[in-house]
């Protein structure tokens, strides 16, 4: 049995991963902030990081689900602190996390690192400077990463979703809202459910052949 950590895992698209990667028969241990969790940890934190991977043991799959919107604003009233937070949480977090995780991978000869970036990491979403800028960190940092692990076993892929119906969501301003899922052809947002498929594909001995990519899951709106 493979076993997998989905940080963010008690909500979101992080809950309906946990849930798809269970179904597959894949031991899922969530790391969250939030009550329930199988591991309490901040992604932020290193330390915390490091401790969470030495009670969970060698772990195959890696899903990287934690995030958050950050301030709703144009860019030169974002404040500094709202800029920093949401890079810590969406960058940091996933750094920290692949940091504590990868090597594992690497010594066993397998693994699969899934990380959530987001459409606005592509197109830019007005008044998200902070995370549209963190999202587009995100892919960059996978593209490096899964370069580095192409000869190793180990695939790191990223998606990029559009808007879904998360709690997360539910925070983000109305008219920003309005205005990203305006941009959706499917005239819709998504469904956890719907990136959860993606992601579990993603975790599986079904792809051999793709590492550093970008998957839209965005109901048409991908431009590139």
């Amino acid at each position: 049995m493979r076993t997998a950590i989905v940080t963010g895992g008690r909500s979101g698209i992080g809950a309906a991963v946990t849930d798809r990667l269970a179904a597959d028969g894949v031991k899922v241990l969530t790391l969250d902030l939030a009550d329930g969790a199988d591991l309490r940890a901040d992604v932020t934190d290193p330390d915390a990081i490091r401790q969470a991977a030495a009670e969970a043991g060698p772990v195959d799959i890696l899903v990287n689900s934690a995030g958050i919107v950050g301030p709703n604003a144009p860019l030169w009233e974002v404040p500094l602190d709202g800029w920093e937070h949401t890079f810590a949480v969406n960058v940091r977090g996933t750094f920290n996390t692949c940091q504590a995780f990868v090597p594992g991978m690497i010594e066993r000869g397998w693994g699969r690192i899934v990380n959530i970036a987001s459409m606005a990491g592509k197109d830019g979403n007005p008044n998200m400077s902070p995370y549209s800028a963190s999202k587009a960190a995100v892919i960059a940092l996978t593209k490096s990463l899964g370069k580095e692990l192409a000869t190793t076993g180990v695939l790191a892929n990223a998606i990029a979703p559009a808007v879904i119906e998360t709690p997360m969501n539910a925070d983000t301003g109305p008219d920003a809202l309005a205005h990203i899922t305006g941009l959706i052809p499917m005239r819709r947002v998504g469904q956890p459910a719907e990136v959860a498929e993606l992601i579990a594909w993603l975790c599986s001995d079904r792809v051999t052949f793709s590492t550093g990519a970008v998957y839209d899951i965005s109901g048409g709106r991908a431009t590139y």
